[in-house]
């Protein structure tokens, strides 16, 4: 992957269908948070950030903290402050509830990235905007997006695949295993 992208993990979920916190739920014998940021941390980013509503207690002290707004509007908040934050063109981000994700399948998307526009992987007509790459001139669509009635990021990877600022990359048959949610105690 380029030397030239920051990546985040987002951790900032209520977590209300699994009722425990996520990001401490043992996957593979560890925590979520060492098993992502392990999967992060292989793509050798410029700078690794977790975005969270409150410092959590298990965050590496080389891993900077992006804290949600007072008023968070979920993934969004967290997006927005971290491309503000960034000094590289891009931004990977990635969910805590994804831990089928590789770091094979992100380093595929980040040759995919050109100056300007990002990635974001769509399953038949649905976008997977936690495990995709924004470029750093989305923040002002990301801010906008903020501003009004709906917090969607479905809606804003449609407006970034309109205005070129994203491309679309579609997942295969053998790559959607990569992108399963954690959501309840059942998954």
């Amino acid at each position: 992957m380029t030397t030239n992208v920051s990546a985040i993990l987002f951790a900032g979920g209520k977590s209300r269908r699994m009722g425990t916190d996520k990001a401490t739920l043992l996957f593979g014998g560890k925590p979520l948070w060492h098993h992502q940021l392990g999967v992060l941390r292989q793509l050798r980013p410029s700078e690794i950030l977790v975005s969270a509503r409150a410092d959590p207690v298990w965050r590496p002290d080389d891993v900077d903290l992006i804290l949600d707004a007072t008023e968070s509007h979920g993934p969004l908040s967290g997006l927005a402050a971290a491309l503000a934050r960034i000094r590289t063109s891009h931004l990977l981000a990635l969910a805590i509830d994804m831990p089928s994700m590789t770091a094979d399948y992100l380093s595929s998307l980040g040759e995919e990235i050109r100056a300007g526009s990002g990635v974001v992987p769509m399953i038949a007509d649905r976008a997977e905007p936690l495990a995709a790459i924004y470029p750093v001139n989305a923040i002002a669509d990301v801010c906008v997006a903020l501003r009004g009635p709906d917090f969607s990021l479905q809606r804003l990877v449609k407006q970034l695949l309109c205005d070129g600022k994203l491309h679309a990359v579609s997942v295969g048959k053998e790559e959607q295993p990569f992108f399963r949610n954690l959501n309840a105690p059942g998954d």
